[in-house]
């Protein structure tokens, strides 16, 4: 993120601080200092303060797990299959964990969920984005791969809640072995779905 400019890395920075550490914990100076941007710059860029700068890192975040599914997708080649596509979808946060320890942290979409979208309706508007976001890039996806559509949203709705619930139990547990669980036990489920 280093070529990028400060507003954009103000933005990635607080998505990843979000992730480790939740929106309370999470201070406008912490994410300054993460993205290594000048100080000014958050009171010019982010005029609505932390919430905005809160909600454009949900945003950030749910573009970025949407965009990843159609790359996974592209790895699998002609072999491609909806469990296939789970896989690395779980197998990233495995990956992470095993090089960078839990510490890394979870979703910062579940983050502002959990810690704020109750009490603040443009969080609660961009987190319901960002997931909106995030299925329909699956449900595009499960489409080509021979989902029927009718039933492609709610299967990418499985897929992510899943994920996202194996995501807390793991991090609560310290433990990977809810992600290992929910991609075996969807497999068959998944690859049932294809016409």
């Amino acid at each position: 993120m280093a070529d990028r400019g400060a507003r954009e890395r103000m933005v990635f920075s607080a998505a990843q601080l979000l992730r480790r550490h939740g929106v309370t914990a999470t201070g406008m100076r912490d994410v300054v200092a993460h993205a290594a941007a000048p100080r000014g710059s958050l009171g010019h860029y982010f005029p609505g303060g932390k919430q905005q700068l809160v909600n454009e890192a949900v945003e950030w975040a749910g573009r970025y797990a949407g965009n990843r599914v159609p790359r996974f997708r592209a790895a699998l080649g002609e072999s491609a299959t909806p469990s296939g596509l789970f896989a690395p979808m779980v197998g990233q946060w495995v990956e992470e964990w095993d090089r960078v320890g839990f510490e890394a942290g979870g979703c910062p979409v579940v983050a502002a969920t959990v810690d704020c979208a109750d009490e603040n309706t443009s969080t609660r508007a961009a987190v319901a984005e960002a997931f909106t976001a995030w299925r329909r890039a699956v449900a595009e996806v499960l489409v080509e791969l021979g989902v029927p559509g009718d039933r492609a949203g709610a299967l990418a709705t499985l897929m992510v809640s899943s994920l996202e619930g194996a995501i807390l139990i793991a991090r609560a547990e310290r433990d990977p072995r809810a992600l290992h669980a929910v991609a075996t036990e969807l497999a068959p489920l998944l690859d049932g779905a294809l016409t």
